[in-house]
This record gives C-alpha cells, sequence and structure tokens, in this order.
C-alpha cells in the first residue's frame, strides 16, 4: 500500500471514540512489509486536542493529495482506494515508459464491434 504513497498524515484526539478506523490505519502504516514496500514513505501522526474529526490524509507519488474522513470511511476501504489508485498509477507509468499515450482512447466505432466468440477447448470436443 505505501509502495504507491510518498506521505501519510493521520489526525485525531486520542479521548475521541471514533478513532479505531486511524488506529487500525496507523498499525498497517506500520507493519514491516509496508515499510519495505517504500521506506520513504513518511508517516506522520498528529495528536489533536480539539474537537476536529479524525482524518487520514495520503499523498500518492504523483503529488496527489485525498483526504479522508476517518470517523465514517474504514481503514480497509482506504486502504483498497489507495490500491486501487495506485494500479492506476501503475498502469499510466507502464504506457507513458512504452512512448504510448495516456490515457488510452478507445475510437467509439471499436467499441461497439463484435467479435467472434471463442469456445473453451472441452466444448469443442464434445460436439465431435
Amino acid at each position: 500500500m505505501l509502495k504507491f504513497l510518498s506521505k501519510v498524515r493521520i489526525e485525531f484526539n486520542a479521548l475521541d471514540p471514533r478513532i479505531a478506523s486511524c488506529m487500525e490505519f496507523l498499525a498497517q502504516c506500520n507493519a514491516r512489509k509496508a515499510k519495505e514496500s517504500n521506506p520513504a514513505c513518511q508517516v506522520q501522526v498528529k495528536r489533536r486536542t480539539d474537537d476536529h474529526p479524525p482524518q487520514i490524509a495520503v499523498t500518492f507519488v504523483n503529488g496527489v493529495e485525498e483526504v479522508f474522513d476517518a470517523t465514517s470511511t474504514p481503514a480497509q476501504t482506504i486502504r483498497n482506494m489507495i490500491l486501487e489508485k495506485g494500479q492506476l498509477l501503475e498502469t499510466e507509468q507502464m504506457f507513458r515508459e512504452a512512448g504510448e499515450k495516456w490515457p488510452v482512447i478507445i475510437p467509439e466505432e471499436e467499441l461497439h464491434q463484435s467479435f467472434p466468440g471463442t469456445k473453451p477447448r472441452k466444448a469443442e470436443e464434445k460436439k465431435q
């Protein structure tokens, strides 16, 4: 998860009963495997003393920052969203390294083309 991020900022009041998501996400960030995937990723924890709701802010390696409301978003959902965006970043990088344009534009007429169906080998063997 951290390999797609350059910075993680977790903010919460320790006395707030809504910090479960923050604590779980922090534990995931501090896991050995996560740290090894990107040792350069900064993980910052800001302990607040006000009533500000717990939040998790992540900065992707391309500089895009996203802030999550940790009171209503489970840590696993945040992790999955990071992984999905990270896969998109990897795909974009792969296309750019290959000299292809990004985003890939598929012409409208190609979207509506029919294609010959393929049958599994076993289905064809049963016919004979």
